[in-house]
């Protein structure tokens, strides 16, 4: 490939990732506008529940049909479903469209960020990857900065529904960039075999999964027939499932891979990891604002120190690859990100915000040098037919963590709340939501509103000792990371199936 298509084919990339991870936070900005107009308050939290739902689902299919159909016409695909989602949830006129045209941009994002990073993989060298590594983490990092200053922008100016309409004339540049730059090597002649029964069977356990975890303790109880039911249900397809692979042709979930030793330790460290910094992401905010008083926008920025260590560490860490090999920067990665969880498991009404900030900074950047270099590492283990299915899957995995991270902590700490309540007198009557508008707080007497802080500070610090328990569970994971510099574990194939890419 030239050097003017590299450039091209990069470009284009990076824009629709830019697109895709400034979704997952632009829309949050626009939401209370949007309750305003289309009311719906109640189904508030699908508008992001079923884009996490869809775009899981379909992150392990789009990386399989990549590697069969290629990168460019499945990318494309995802780009114009993601599209056309973003068009129609512009375009609705009620809660229930809105949900449903998410879901549709949710299916499109399930191609857009794993395969980007497979893309990559694919053009550039492991030399060329570990320099290129920090240009992809800037541009996830920007977008997380700078997406809800847009939201805001665009809700206060102009509409919401344009928080929608702005992904259509980029999504649009970036398609024709990638549709005349981007030329792949010829297929193998024959058929491509499409592992139906995998990908039916996988959605309906995904889906089983995360809808327990998405509405246990919220639209129904913990210990109900609906939760049982559906985890029954995920149980009994994941069996199914892995029966099928087997014997497919072409499977979906390709089990070789485990077969791996750098794979099965990225997927094991993918879960645990993103279990701890995705769980207690969604709780950081609400322990600035409403235990150490800061204000809104304080909070919102008390992930700004996270998003940023990751970029920095991702962008330094991945050019010493090529001399340290993966192990070294890995575990120096997780050591960092354990440094970080104990810090954030010791915070409680006495902390500062300057404390809190430097927790999540070194969580970011322990999590930036490991995971960006799990990737590369994956990468440089499996041939080219397999690197779709082996970048998505250990996006899945991650997600999947945080997930299930996030309702294990949130019930912990509902429980933890409703306990405290009960017992401090003084505060049973006060709402802990009231903490996070000040005009509530101002009205509550001084003493009770110290009593009420102590309790849900309380309530949220198992939060912050379940992420600590999993980042030391994903440290220990990773001292399993084979030994070796780079070109000794590129030449190392295993199972037939995994060796130095592009072979």
């Amino acid at each position: 490939m030239s050097r003017t298509r590299l450039i091209v084919v990069t470009a284009s990339v990076m824009l629709a990732l830019f697109l895709a991870a400034v979704e997952l936070t632009v829309v949050g900005t626009a939401m209370p506008t949007i309750i305003s107009q289309l009311g719906g308050l109640a189904e508030y939290s699908w508008v992001f529940s079923v884009y996490s739902l869809t775009s899981t689902v379909m992150t392990p299919i789009f990386g399989k049909l990549s590697d069969q159909f290629g990168r460019r016409p499945i990318f494309l695909l995802g780009m114009a479903l993601f599209l056309v989602g973003s068009m129609l949830s512009g375009l609705s006129q009620s809660m229930a469209q809105l949900i449903a045209f998410r879901a549709l941009q949710g299916l499109g994002a399930g191609a857009l960020i794993p395969l980007a990073f497979t893309i990559v993989g694919d053009i550039f060298t492991i030399q060329q990857r570990t320099r290129i590594q920090g240009l992809f983490s800037s541009v996830w990092g920007v977008a997380s900065l700078i997406g809800p200053l847009v939201g805001g922008f665009l809700v206060d100016n102009v509409s919401w529904r344009w928080v929608f309409y702005i992904n259509l004339p980029f999504g649009l540049l970036a398609m024709g960039l990638l549709w005349l730059s981007l030329k792949e090597p010829p297929r193998a002649a024959g058929r491509p075999q499409i592992d139906v029964r995998g990908a039916v069977l996988l959605s309906v356990s995904i889906v089983a999964l995360l809808l327990a975890i998405l509405e246990g303790g919220n639209s129904w109880a913990w210990l109900s027939v609906p939760t049982f039911l559906l985890l029954g249900l995920f149980v009994v397809t994941l069996v199914w499932l892995l029966r099928v692979e087997q014997q497919a042709p072409e499977p979906i979930i390709a089990l070789s891979l485990f077969n791996d030793p750098m794979f099965r330790v990225a997927a094991a460290h993918g879960f645990l990891a993103g279990m701890g910094l995705f769980g207690s992401t969604s709780f950081v905010p609400l322990f600035a604002q409403a235990v150490l008083g800061v204000s809104a926008t304080a909070a919102g920025a008390a992930l700004t120190p996270q998003i940023l260590g990751w970029t920095v560490a991702s962008a330094l860490g991945a050019p010493f690859i090529l001399r340290l090999g993966y192990r070294r920067i890995i575990i120096t990665g997780m050591s960092i990100m354990v440094v970080g969880a104990m810090i954030l498991a010791l915070q409680g009404p006495g902390s500062t915000p300057l404390i809190l900030a430097l927790s999540q900074a070194l969580f970011g950047a322990g999590m930036g040098l490991s995971i960006s270099t799990m990737v590369i590492g994956v990468q440089n283990r499996v041939v080219r037919t397999q690197m779709g299915v082996a970048t998505s899957m250990m996006t899945f995995m991650r997600t999947i963590g945080g997930s299930i991270g996030v309702s294990v902590m949130g019930a912990v700490m509902t429980a933890r709340l409703t306990s405290g309540l009960l017992h401090t007198p003084a505060a049973v009557d006060i709402k802990p939501e009231s903490l996070l508008d000040p005009i509530s707080a101002s009205q509550i007497p001084p003493q009770t509103l110290s009593l009420v802080r102590d309790v849900l500070a309380t309530a949220i610090q198992p939060v912050f000792l379940i992420a600590l328990a999993c980042t030391i569970l994903a440290f220990a994971v990773s001292l399993f990371t084979p030994r070796g510099s780079v070109n000794d574990l590129a030449a190392r194939p295993v199972g037939g199936s995994v060796g130095m890419a592009g072979e």
